[in-house]
């Protein structure tokens, strides 16, 4: 094996699909970009020896031993490669890297797993381009059905079947895939903290080895997305009266208000969190010089508790009725806990003075553990919280120790 290290592999990933402008990535499902890291995926796996194999979402793992051989013995690790439109580089890809380098450390120390360890690179986490998020883990799941998701399109106007095809692939081989799954015994996912806990931890807490660098993922907070289609009247932006308009980006700039406003008034801090967010407007005519006739608005939300959350959201659709327009939820995912004896075993492996967090961000460890495979994530430090943006980040020695818990954790489950 060639020798590769943490900034070897992360010099790889740095310029691919990073935009010149803002400094963030634009790496999205099934795009130039994507095949150019499914192809480093490939090679770097190749190199370490291990086999790579796609699902019937086109999800790649990679195995170290045979799966087949021990059916639903596989300790799995990984994450994914894709980004939000000008994500930042630790979101996803920290996963990954860590992954191969944790294999690679177990390899060269001589090692030998009694179950098969794999790598997974899930396709279109972030669900940025066709709108549904850990699409590829939802589709093997069951969660979302091939039918809908061939028929999810992009701001193109492309559907994900057509989006198949120009990738060279057959739409009809998209779908749940239980035979990948019975593969598995566990997950495990390292994954950039997206928040900001660790840092205002003690560093010298007795127990923790890692220096509040690393923490054990106890669970997701439910969370969902949804749709609001806010009518109005298109006319002349020079002669129209203001008056006799019916103006509906004036619309969606009061349900932006009003959103927020439903997630503030239920928002009680740490313990009752909830947050919701219009991060995406579509304007039709979307000339400089029309009145809008038809907003699209979609919502974010999320919190601790899930009672809350459905509050606020019935809130909001209430909102958007009163504004004439029309609400549906295009995904949901309640609270997710992670598998509490796998969460106890890794406490235990990494040592019981490591902090421990829930998070309000989606991941494809959820979703597998929602579909009854144990799941746990270790969050590595993020001295901003800031995630999805440009300045995403986390010290590289930091990384290493992430990398440091996760070869301690695989030896342990796979042993």
């Amino acid at each position: 094996m060639t020798k590769r290290t943490f900034e070897g592999l992360w010099a790889d990933l740095a310029p691919v699909g990073r935009d010149k402008h803002s400094g963030g990535y634009r790496r999205f499902a099934w795009s130039r970009e994507d095949s150019t890291l499914r192809e480093w995926f490939d090679g770097e796996c190749e190199a370490l020896g291990l086999d790579v194999v796609e699902d019937r979402a086109g999800n790649q793992w990679a195995w170290w031993g045979n799966p087949d051989d021990a059916p639903g013995e596989g300790v799995v690790t990984g994450s994914h490669l894709d980004s939000v439109p000008d994500g930042g580089a630790f979101d996803g890809p920290l996963g990954v890297v860590s992954s191969l380098l944790a294999v690679r450390r177990l390899k060269e120390s001589g090692f030998a797993p009694a179950r098969p360890i794999g790598v997974v690179n899930f396709v279109d986490e972030e669900g940025a381009r066709f709108g549904v998020a850990c699409a590829g883990s939802r589709l093997i799941t069951g969660a979302l059905t091939a039918e809908r998701a061939l028929g999810l399109r992009d701001t193109d106007g492309v559907t994900m079947a057509q989006a198949w095809e120009r990738a060279g692939r057959e739409p009809s081989d998209l779908g749940r895939d239980d035979a990948a799954l019975a593969r598995l015994a566990c997950f495990v996912e390292v994954h950039v903290e997206q928040g900001r806990a660790l840092v205002d931890l003690p560093r010298d807490a007795a127990g923790d080895p890692f220096g509040a660098a690393v923490a054990v993922g106890t669970d997701i907070w439910p969370h969902g997305r949804f749709r609001a289609d806010l009518p109005g009247r298109a006319d002349h932006a020079g002669t129209t009266a203001l008056g006799d308009r019916d103006d509906a980006l004036v619309k969606a700039a009061r349900f932006i208000e009003q959103v927020r406003a439903a997630a503030t008034s239920r928002d009680d801090g740490a313990a009752r969190r909830v947050v919701a967010t219009v991060g995406k407007l579509d304007v039709t005519p979307g000339g400089i010089n029309a009145i809008a006739s038809h907003v699209t608005a979609w919502v974010d939300a999320r919190g601790v508790r899930e009672d809350d959350v459905r509050a606020a959201i019935d809130e909001i659709a209430g909102r958007a009725a009163e504004l004439g327009g029309e609400w549906r939820e295009e995904s949901w995912t309640p609270t997710t806990p992670f598998d509490a004896d796998l969460v106890a075993r890794v406490h235990r492996t990494l040592g019981e003075g490591v902090p421990m967090l829930g998070t309000g961000a989606g991941h494809d460890a959820g979703i597998l553990a929602n579909h009854g495979i144990p799941s746990v994530m270790l969050f590595v430090r993020n001295p901003s919280g800031t995630s999805h943006s440009p300045e995403e980040f986390a010290q590289t020695d930091d990384c290493l120790r992430g990398v440091d818990a996760l070869v301690r954790v695989l030896e342990d489950l796979a042993s």
